[in-house]
């Protein structure tokens, strides 16, 4: 089975999945380059959409995600990356997981999670996308 890059412009989603709890850290993108480099090295590599190349998960914040798994949607246009993380999130905003807010009701979007660490420490740039 070959994965349908050519679906998304050359790109798959990729969600980011703890191994241990199941909780949905991230999503990224993969081009065929990123899968490969994933693979080869056993840590998440994603092509950052805003940069134009392939950035690995924690190069600048440390925060890495060991790959466990790999799995491919029916379509073969979809990843699941089931990971272990190391550190304490994964969210440049310094959250365990990028879904730390929540749509209520009322249209409203609040923080449902505290943070695990503060991002000003750890990124020097601030971000990591």
């Amino acid at each position: 089975m070959e994965i349908a890059f050519e679906k998304g412009g050359g790109l798959v989603p990729a969600i980011i999945q703890d191994g241990r709890t199941g909780q949905v850290l991230m999503l990224g993108f993969m081009n065929a380059d990123a899968l490969a480099e994933t693979r080869r090295t056993g840590e998440a590599v994603f092509f950052s959409r805003s940069r134009n190349r392939l950035w690995k998960k924690g190069e600048s914040s440390g925060h890495v995600l060991r790959v466990l798994e790999i799995r491919v949607d029916c379509d073969a246009d979809a990843l699941l990356l089931r990971v272990k993380p190391l550190g304490p999130g994964v969210c440049h905003e310094g959250y365990r997981s990028c879904f730390f807010r929540q749509i209520e009701e009322s249209g409203n979007i609040r923080t449902i999670e505290q943070r695990a660490f503060d991002p000003v420490k750890v990124y020097v740039t601030g971000t990591e996308r």
